[in-house]
């Protein structure tokens, strides 16, 4: 892989990957982190791939600006949680406090980030395990374990031996689509496809999951965008 930049303001960073079973050139901008890559066949000449990204280049842009920058979370800027955004802001005594509109978090500035992470992940863990626990209790079926980690690829998993594994960033979005992706999880232990039976097994537990699937879809990237660390 190679990278070129696309001269403007400002200036776009554009990873370049050679592809021997690429016919054509295809880019793409990931919704999660803002990178954009463009594949090209394997004997294309750069000067070529850099006519193809100017041809292109208000469409990227523009796509880049409906994304939005990424925020560094420290003391004044606003996150999202439980899909209410609040205002980050110097707390009192040792713990982080939510409030309506703010979130207080106690401390150094330089620990502020951190603080909230660990904040999040424990209120995540609370929030899918009492989702996970109920959809599982609906279905008469036990999961084995639950596990939260930072996926960039998908908001759940479900293995063949019962295990649960949820993003924490879900604790960000809208509660009902955490309940979804909870539920839909918990549905892979009776159903450990996406066949119609599977998606029945959804709606039995969650109801109607085509909002909550539809805004993970248009929004979750945007849950990506909040860093805890450079």
């Amino acid at each position: 892989m190679g990278q070129i930049t696309l001269p403007g303001n400002p200036p776009i960073a554009v990873v370049l990957r050679r592809s021997a079973q690429a016919r054509r050139l295809s880019l793409r901008l990931s919704q999660i982190d803002g990178r954009v890559t463009l594949t090209m066949p394997r004997r294309l000449p750069e000067r070529e791939a850099l006519g193809f990204l100017r041809e292109k280049e208000a469409w990227l842009r523009g796509h880049l600006e409906a994304r939005g920058a990424d925020v560094a979370v420290g003391l004044g800027a606003v996150l999202p949680v439980e899909g209410v955004a609040r205002l980050l802001k110097p707390g009192q005594g040792r713990a982080v406090t939510l409030g309506t509109d703010a979130i207080e978090v106690p401390g150094a500035a330089e620990r502020v980030p951190a603080r909230v992470q660990g904040w999040l992940r424990t209120l995540a863990r609370d929030r899918l395990a009492e989702a996970s626990d109920r959809h599982a209790a609906a279905l008469g079926r036990p999961y084995t374990k639950l596990t939260l980690r930072d996926t960039r690829s998908r908001w759940g998993s479900c293995t063949a031996d019962g295990a649960l594994m949820y993003s924490w960033r879900l604790v960000l979005a809208p509660p009902e689509v955490l309940d979804y992706v909870a539920a839909h999880e918990v549905a892979h232990l009776a159903e450990m496809n996406h066949s119609g039976a599977f998606w029945a097994v959804v709606e039995r537990l969650y109801g109607d999951w085509r909002p909550a699937r539809n805004w993970l879809r248009d929004e979750g990237g945007g849950l990506h965008r909040y860093r805890f660390s450079d």
